[in-house]
């Protein structure tokens, strides 16, 4: 009978994209997905905060959009790997 992995084995790279989106993916081993998720991030984030009128609450709205997926992409990956 297989033992179904614990909730916690998600859990350090859920918590390390919250910090840094990205990181997690490069815990779980996806350096390319890392890179791509960092990209996007930090492009987003700097784009909001130069403060762009017309656009910042879009740009802003897509960085919480991206940071969010970091960290539910590297929970769910991590627990699928164990």
């Amino acid at each position: 009978m297989r033992s179904r992995p614990s909730k916690v084995t998600g859990i350090a790279p859920a918590a390390a994209s919250l910090v840094v989106p990205g990181v997690g993916q490069a815990i779980n081993g996806q350096g390319g997905k890392a890179l791509k998720v960092f990209g996007i991030a930090m492009a987003t984030g700097a784009a909001f905060l130069t403060g762009l009128p017309v656009l910042g609450a879009a740009i802003g709205v897509a960085h919480l959009v991206t940071h969010v997926y970091a960290v539910g992409d590297a929970y769910v990956t991590a627990r699928k790997k164990r």
